[in-house]
């Protein structure tokens, strides 16, 4: 297990999470249960599956769940894109949401290589 508040990936994520309901706290209300929900939700299932992941019991399933990590911040890159599309994200908030994204998304798959040595090492 590793202690989830010194994850430096977890509190990256989670400040994306808090961003992007900041963001969508402007859309129109007929989105609530369309776009706003589904963006919500991803964000945060980025951090959710990061400590979920942290609090197994192995590498290999930690490193699982980093993998659903990151298979849902490139579902809020699309639904993103999708709402910059529909004028409900100017570009400047897109950029600044997407580079943190990325930033995100490379320290993720760091943090997999990282894991996939100390496993090997233990082989």
């Amino acid at each position: 297990m590793h202690n989830l508040k010194e994850l430096k990936i977890w509190k990256k994520a989670i400040d994306l999470a808090v961003e992007v309901y900041q963001v969508t706290s402007l859309f129109p209300l007929e989105e609530k249960y369309g776009l706003t929900s589904q963006i919500r939700r991803a964000a945060v299932s980025i951090s959710s599956n990061i400590a979920e992941g942290a609090g197994r019991n192995s590498e290999k399933e930690f490193k699982h769940f980093l993998g659903i990590a990151n298979g849902s911040s490139y579902e809020l890159q699309t639904q993103l894109f999708i709402s910059n599309k529909l004028s409900l994200i100017n570009n400047e908030d897109l950029e600044k949401l997407h580079h943190c994204i990325d930033e995100l998304q490379k320290m993720n798959y760091g943090f997999q290589n990282m894991l996939n040595k100390k496993s090997s090492n233990f082989k």
